[in-house]
C-alpha cells in the first residue's frame, strides 16, 4: 500500500513539474552510467522493448544509421547528420553523454530538442517508469525515437552508448551500420582483449544490411567478417578504399587529401574539426556517404563538402580538440582512453606552444594507470574530478600520477583548475582540460 501512495504522490507531483524540476527527475530517478557506472547497465534489451512497445514502437520505419566504436562514433555521427542536414534532409541526430545541456543528446537539423516536448514525454511516460523501472539511457532513447517520429524526420542518426550488442539504441533496423574503430574502454563490461570488445561492437550489424569499419586490426577483422557472415550483410572495410594522402590545417579548418584507392584519384576535403584524428573519421564517413548514395539517399559532392566543412558549426560537437581562447591557448577534448589519448598528444605534438599545462580528471573505472603512462613528463599538471559520483578523487589521481613521475597540483574542480592554469600560463603556452567527458563539460566558458 506503501508503494501505491508513493506512486500517486509522484504523479500528483509531477503532472505540474517545471522542465527543470522534470530533468531533476530523470537525472535522479532513474539509473545513469555517468553517475553511478556499471550498476546503471542493463544487460539485455527487455526494458528497453518494453518502453519502445508503450510508445507504439517508434523505431519501426525510422531511417538510420547507426554508429558504433571505441573512439570516433560521436565525431562520425555529427559529420554524418551534418552532410545529410546540407543536402536538404530533416536529420534526427542521437548522441551521448551531453557535456551541458541535456537536450544535447537529442537533435534536429542542429536544434535541441524542446523542453515541452522532454517534460510531456516524461509525464505521459510516468506510469511505465515506475513499473518497467528503465535506466536513464533507456528511458532517453526512447525519448529520442519518439521525437523523431513525431516530428517526422528523414534520416536519423544513431549513436551507440556502450558496446553496441546489448546497447539500447540496437532495437532499430537502419540503413546501414557503422563501426569507427576498437580500442581498450570499458573492458569490464565489454571483454579484456579487443576480440571480445569487438564482438559486442558487432553486435549492431543486422540481417542483410551493410556494415562499415573505420579502422582494421588483425585481432578484430576476423570477429567482424564472422559476424557479417553469419548475418548475411556486405562488408566494407574503409581502408580498403580510401586513403590520407596529406594533410594542413589552414586557418580553423583542417584540409585533407584523400586517396580513391578504387579510381586512383584524389580529393580535399576541408572540415572545421580540426583534430588531427578527424583524418581517421573522415575515411569511414567517406564510405558511410558511398554506401548510402547507393541505396539512393541524395548526397551531392557539393552536400559532402559543405557538411564536413561546417560540421561543428551546423550540429553543435563540442569537446573535440575545441579551442576555446586565444593568449594562451585553451584546448577542450574529451580523450578519456589510452587510444583517445594517443591521439590527443599527437596533436600536442603538431601544436606549436611554449609550455604545457595539462588539465585531467578521469573516472574510477577507466584505465588509469595505461593513459598515466603515456603522457609526457613536462606539462604542469593540475589534477581535478568531475562532481559526480564516479570521478576519481584529484588527490588519488595525483598519488598515482606521482607513481609515473608526473607531479602537479590537486584541485576540487575544473574550473579551480583553468583559474589556476590562466594564472600561471603565458600568452604562448597552451592548457588542455581532457581526461573526461564530464570534466570538459563542466568548464565554464564564460571564464575564458
Amino acid at each position: 500500500m506503501n508503494n501505491f501512495w508513493q506512486v500517486v504522490e509522484r504523479a500528483i507531483i509531477f503532472t505540474v513539474m517545471t522542465y527543470q524540476q522534470t530533468l531533476d527527475y530523470i537525472l535522479t530517478r532513474l539509473p545513469m552510467f555517468s553517475r553511478i557506472g556499471a550498476a546503471a547497465i542493463k544487460k539485455d534489451l527487455t526494458n528497453t522493448w518494453a518502453i519502445c512497445q508503450v510508445l507504439g514502437n517508434p523505431q519501426h520505419g525510422l531511417k538510420c544509421v547507426h554508429v558504433a566504436g571505441t573512439n570516433g562514433k560521436g565525431s562520425v555521427s555529427h559529420m554524418l547528420a551534418a552532410i545529410f542536414q546540407s543536402a536538404g534532409y530533416k536529420t534526427g541526430l542521437y548522441t551521448s553523454p551531453h557535456l551541458t545541456d541535456f537536450r544535447e543528446r537529442i537533435k534536429i537539423d542542429g536544434q535541441m530538442i524542446a523542453e515541452p516536448f522532454v517534460t510531456d514525454f516524461i509525464e505521459s511516460m510516468m506510469p511505465s517508469i515506475e513499473t518497467i523501472e528503465p535506466s536513464f539511457f533507456e528511458i532517453t532513447v526512447a525519448m529520442a525515437f519518439a521525437y523523431f517520429k513525431k516530428e517526422a524526420v528523414d534520416i536519423a542518426i544513431i549513436e551507440t552508448g556502450l558496446g553496441g550488442r546489448l546497447d539500447s539504441t540496437n532495437v532499430i533496423t537502419p540503413e546501414l551500420s557503422v563501426i569507427t574503430n576498437i580500442g581498450w574502454d570499458h573492458m569490464n563490461l565489454l571483454g579484456d582483449t579487443l576480440p571480445l570488445i569487438a564482438a559486442e561492437k558487432a553486435g549492431i550489424i543486422k540481417p542483410g544490411i551493410a556494415a562499415i569499419v573505420g579502422e582494421t586490426l588483425p585481432a578484430t577483422k576476423p570477429v567482424f567478417e564472422q559476424a557479417a557472415q553469419q548475418n548475411n550483410a556486405p562488408l566494407f572495410f574503409a581502408t580498403n578504399h580510401y586513403a590520407v594522402l596529406d594533410w594542413n590545417m589552414k586557418g580553423a579548418y583542417l584540409h585533407t587529401t584523400v586517396l580513391n584507392k578504387l579510381n586512383n584519384e584524389h580529393e580535399v576535403y576541408e572540415t572545421d574539426l580540426v583534430g588531427i584524428y578527424q583524418t581517421r573519421n573522415l575515411l569511414t564517413v567517406l564510405q558511410a556517404v558511398k554506401l548510402l548514395q547507393q541505396k539512393g539517399w541524395h548526397l551531392t559532392d557539393a552536400a559532402i563538402k559543405k557538411g564536413l566543412s561546417t560540421a561543428k558549426t551546423v550540429t553543435g560537437l563540442h569537446g573535440r580538440w575545441e579551442v576555446v581562447h586565444q593568449h594562451p591557448t585553451v584546448v577542450l577534448d574529451v580523450a578519456h582512453n589510452e587510444d583517445g589519448m594517443r591521439q590527443v598528444l599527437h596533436q600536442l605534438e603538431i601544436t606549436n606552444h611554449h609550455q604545457l599545462h595539462i588539465i585531467m580528471g578521469m573516472v574510477k573505472d577507466k584505465e588509469i594507470d595505461k593513459v598515466l603512462a603515456l603522457l609526457p613528463q613536462h606539462p604542469i599538471y593540475y589534477f581535478t574530478k568531475a562532481q559526480i559520483p564516479r570521478a576519481l578523487p584529484e588527490n588519488e589521481l595525483l598519488q598515482k600520477a606521482m607513481a609515473y613521475g608526473k607531479a602537479g597540483t590537486a584541485y576540487p574542480n575544473v574550473n579551480a583548475a583553468l583559474k589556476a592554469a590562466l594564472a600561471h600560463a603565458a600568452k604562448t603556452d597552451l592548457i588542455l582540460v581532457c581526461g573526461s567527458v564530464f570534466v570538459v563539460g563542466e568548464v565554464e566558458r564564460h571564464l575564458l
